[in-house]
């Protein structure tokens, strides 16, 4: 018997979550390897993360494996939210409007803008001065 999961990839500024769902009786988190407790350490993060679950109203049912890489802690957490939210849409499509309503479904697009030559930072000029 082969399990039967559900593989979705969620993204945010450059953090890549890949996110694997599998229905089971004894539910697991792993993000990286690792329990989601200890990489994801702050309970702001973990509250990020495990969103998607609570908005929907499904418990902890399933098994979760993620992969995640690039960018920064916040975002890595935002990815795998968005990773989550698509494979519980893909399980069941009457989640969608709720989700959807919540922002889950979104990539979030914005990201830092890259910075010009002859300026200090992407936007911020260098002092003009007249002579």
């Amino acid at each position: 018997m082969t399990t039967r999961y559900i593989e979705t990839i969620g993204r945010r500024k450059t953090a890549t979550a890949r996110v694997r769902i599998t229905p089971s009786t004894k539910s697991s988190f792993l993000v990286n390897d690792k329990e989601v407790n200890d990489y994801f350490q702050t309970s702001d993060l973990r509250e990020i993360v495990n969103s998607a679950f609570t908005k929907s109203g499904l418990g902890n049912k399933y098994t979760i494996t993620v992969h995640v890489a690039g960018s920064g802690i916040h975002s890595q957490a935002e990815a795998v939210r968005h990773g989550i939210t698509r494979a519980l849409v893909k399980e069941d499509e009457s989640l969608r409007a709720s989700l959807k309503k919540l922002g889950f479904l979104k990539r979030d697009p914005r990201a830092k803008e890259r910075k010009k030559f002859g300026l200090k930072k992407a936007r911020k000029a260098p002092t003009w001065s007249k002579r």
